[in-house]
């Protein structure tokens, strides 16, 4: 009798509920944000497993909104609750930083001091010669773990601070290269051109 006292009280109806309802959103969003990045990267099982929990927290939550319609609190909490959602995913995918990124490196300047030191930072490296629209330029290629990008950002970044960069997703890479330096199996592309 008292728990059904406490449930039907005002403190639980505006303050306890809403606060569940938004942890819930917060959890259900999360798992949600990741469900859709593991699918971007081919992971089916896992994100079969995510979206059953996703969608098992958003039933609890959508219904106690439904219970208390004439709560107001209950619909912003459900709101803010996806808000937070979806920033707490993607720190949580930041995170764990899985997958493969590759990185193009254009750079008018000579870069062969850039190639040699990712070549023996273990990094494989294909570079080629292109043409830009202000002259020549050179093209380097390399996939790298999400886990080691800021370290190859400095790299690039020493060696030549104005050179233009993109970084992209790599859902699938085929393992060609073992480097001499880390003595670990390393995702890269295979040297098109002679190593410098």
């Amino acid at each position: 009798m008292v728990e059904a006292a406490f449930t039907e009280s005002q403190v639980f109806t505006l303050v306890i509920m809403p606060i569940l309802i938004f942890i819930a959103r917060i959890f259900d969003v999360s798992i949600g944000t990741l469900r859709i990045i593991f699918v971007s990267k081919g992971m089916k099982y896992l994100s079969g497993l995510l979206g059953f929990f996703e969608s098992l927290v958003w039933v609890l939550a959508i219904s106690q909104v439904m219970q208390n319609l004439n709560s107001w609190t209950t619909y912003i909490a459900f709101a803010l609750g996806f808000a937070a959602g979806n920033l707490v995913g993607i720190m949580l995918e930041e995170r764990l930083a899985m997958g493969n990124l590759i990185i193009r490196i254009i750079t008018r300047k000579e870069a062969d001091e850039l190639v040699r030191y990712l070549w023996d930072s273990g990094y494989g490296v294909t570079s080629v010669d292109a043409q830009g629209e202000a002259g020549p330029v050179k093209v380097i290629f390399t996939i790298v773990k999400r886990k080691k990008l800021r370290k190859v950002i400095e790299i690039i970044k020493r060696f030549n601070p104005n050179a233009f960069y993109t970084i992209e997703d790599v859902r699938f890479v085929r393992e060609t290269f073992i480097p001499t330096v880390e003595r670990s199996w390393r995702f890269s592309m295979p040297a098109l051109g002679k190593r410098k």
